[in-house]
């Protein structure tokens, strides 16, 4: 049996491991620069430029996610060990789902609240288009829209490294491992 934890087949790609621990991270960056936005002073250029640094750490999950649907539908995920219960696994696949919606939806919700607010859509140096003309009572909607999203991607996140960790301690099986880097 733990011949078979270590073995590649039983783990996810590392470009799998490498993109699902990148996109951790850069939730960590989009979630802080918008939580230090919030605790900077209004009309500093530090505020400005931590709300920046959410928009396009946001665009990049956006561009990004598109690879890791990619590599998840390209073939199955390794199978874990031991075989959790058909419920246990319904509600993985749920979860899982729920967080690429959030990985697409945040973003474009976020891409469209600027649109609509008639602001620049920064990405790295590069300006993006508009996604739809300027409309600024759609703005309010659409930014109180993606800030409930982003509350509830807080709780989807938490409850996805929960998950894994009762996987990973209470459960015992290769869940987490499957995922870690350097295990092989």
């Amino acid at each position: 049996m733990l011949a078979n934890r270590k073995s590649p087949t039983n783990r996810y790609s590392y470009p799998s491991i490498g993109l699902h621990w990148l996109m951790l991270l850069l939730f960590i960056g989009v979630y802080g620069a918008i939580e230090l936005h919030g605790l900077s002073e209004k009309g500093s250029d530090i505020r400005a430029a931590f709300k920046t640094w959410h928009f396009m750490l946001g665009l990049l999950v956006f561009v990004l996610v598109w690879l890791r649907l990619a590599a998840r539908l390209a073939g199955p995920a390794p199978a874990i060990h031991p075989e959790p219960p058909r419920l246990l696994q319904w509600t993985s696949r749920l979860m899982h789902w729920a967080l690429y919606l959030l990985m697409i939806g945040l973003p474009l919700l976020g891409w469209l609240v600027l649109s609509a607010g008639g602001k620049q859509i920064p990405f790295f140096g590069l300006e993006l288009p508009a996604l739809i003309g300027e409309n600024k009572a759609l703005a309010r909607q659409l930014k109180d829209l993606h800030e409930t999203i982003g509350t509830l991607g807080y709780f989807l996140i938490g409850l996805h490294a929960a998950a894994a960790l009762y996987h990973h301690y209470i459960k015992h099986d290769d869940t987490l491992v499957r995922m870690l880097p350097g295990r092989d």
